[in-house]
């Protein structure tokens, strides 16, 4: 049924189940997964371009170390990329190019707090992504 498992990260605490959720499904259907991070290039471009070019490095070093807690949290062999561009756009974008049968990601991101029900890319996602798109949700401790 799933083949090829597309897990998309920002490294965030809000991430985490989705990440342990997505390797559980990898697993049970022994797919192969692919764990992603996607830099926000208008995060970038609207840094000062004084400090662009060290941003986006930053931005980047984060993403390799979100992969690594992805790879960190299974022994099976996970595919890691790093993006650049929208998010959502290029979640979508990488599904098909791996001709991905599910992209895993969570509801919340590093900007999420403030949102009320969905994080704006997960939104988009869902919306625009011809996969199905499996949103997790981080749980409270009350729950």
């Amino acid at each position: 049924m799933f083949d090829t498992v597309v897990i998309a990260t920002d490294g965030s605490e809000s991430v985490r189940r989705a990440v342990t959720v997505g390797l559980d499904l990898a697993e049970r259907f022994e797919a192969t997964v692919h764990a992603l991070y996607v830099v926000d290039a208008s995060e970038v471009e609207s840094s000062p371009e004084s400090v662009r070019d060290e941003f986006r490095a930053a931005l980047e070093e984060s993403g390799e170390e979100a992969l690594e807690t992805v790879t960190a949290e299974t022994d099976a062999e996970v595919v890691t990329a790093v993006r650049e561009g929208r998010p959502a756009a290029e979640i979508c974008e990488y599904t098909r190019e791996v001709d991905a049968d599910l992209v895993a990601t969570g509801t919340r991101g590093r900007h999420g707090e403030n949102r009320f029900l969905i994080g704006s890319v997960a939104e988009r996602v869902v919306r625009t992504c011809d996969r199905p798109v499996l949103t997790v949700r981080q749980l409270q401790e009350r729950d």
